[in-house]
């Protein structure tokens, strides 16, 4: 492994730096360092990082997952763990251990902050779609926008 130029932190130094912030996937911190070493040297890094216990990709995922679930639909945030390299077993798993089984209650109580409530407000068409959409962007079913915008609040 080579040392950093005086001045310079290390691979090891920038790797624990970025995991100082927030977690990070293997991939990611692959990505973020491949300008300051060779793809050997990182991945020498990123071992140590995981035996320590600095590093780890389940426990990113489940971080990630508590963080944003009340903001996206689980399409979303299975789509955004895809790219930052945490495998589908490992997503699942966060999915699952988090309890987003109530997409229906995390899509109304969005939709509640976005648009506020309005209690017997009929919409029209376009505001259905609006609506509809938004949902969709944050990665809600098909199933859960529907029985949302056309069913009554109260179910």
């Amino acid at each position: 492994m080579t040392r950093a130029p005086a001045g310079q932190p290390s691979i090891r130094g920038r790797a624990v730096k970025l995991l100082a912030r927030r977690e990070h996937s293997r991939n990611e911190l692959c990505q973020k360092l491949s300008l300051f070493g060779s793809l050997e040297e990182i991945n020498a890094v990123l071992d140590q990082l995981e035996q320590t216990g600095l590093l780890s990709d389940a426990r990113m995922a489940d971080a990630y997952v508590r963080g944003h679930a009340a903001r996206f639909g689980a399409a979303k945030l299975r789509q955004s763990l895809r790219s930052k390299g945490i495998n589908g077993e490992l997503i699942e798993a966060s999915l699952a251990q988090e309890g987003l089984d109530d997409e229906l209650q995390r899509a109304r109580a969005l939709l509640r902050h976005k648009y506020g409530s309005q209690p017997g407000a009929v919409l029209d068409v376009r505001e259905v779609a609006r609506r509809a959409r938004y949902l969709k962007s944050h990665g809600f079913s098909s199933e859960i926008i529907r029985k949302l915008l056309t069913a009554p609040e109260d179910e």
